[in-house]
């Protein structure tokens, strides 16, 4: 994945970028989108991983705990599944646009599995956040190899 900048119509209509809509293709004809629950962004993802997230919640949390029952409400009860047109457009709610503060041109930023859809001076205001963090943080991964 990537990250692309692309305009937003008067209608709210962006375009899912061209690498973006090949991964979608290969599992499904549409996305998920929901408010992000940490950022002023869109996340969003496919059916399968949403599906996935669904369960991760009902395995780790206690069924009837209010954390459960919150983080439940506002993700599930806020995604909203979009089908991308011949062109890969999709029309984003209102709702979605207004708290991710997009206006006229949306940032895609590829998080492996999901995407995010981003206000371009809010992306770069966090780019900037993220890249000061990881160079003093430093992390390491581990790749498996001995």
């Amino acid at each position: 994945m990537d990250t692309v900048i692309n305009k937003v119509d008067t209608k709210g209509r962006v375009s899912l970028p061209a690498d973006y809509r090949a991964i979608v293709k290969e599992l499904s004809t549409e996305i998920v989108c929901y408010r992000s629950l940490t950022s002023p962004c869109i996340e969003g993802c496919t059916e399968d991983l949403l599906d996935k997230l669904a369960t991760d919640i009902e395995t780790s949390l206690d069924f009837f705990s209010q954390e459960q029952d919150d983080l439940t409400s506002i993700i599930f009860g806020d995604a909203k599944r979009f089908q991308f047109d011949s062109t890969g457009r999709v029309v984003l709610t209102e709702k979605l646009m207004k708290h991710a503060e997009i206006t006229d041109t949306a940032v895609f930023v590829g998080k492996g599995k999901k995407f995010q859809i981003w206000n371009l001076e809010n992306w770069e205001k966090e780019e900037k956040r993220i890249r000061n963090e990881v160079l003093k943080n430093r992390p390491t991964l581990k790749t498996g190899e001995k």
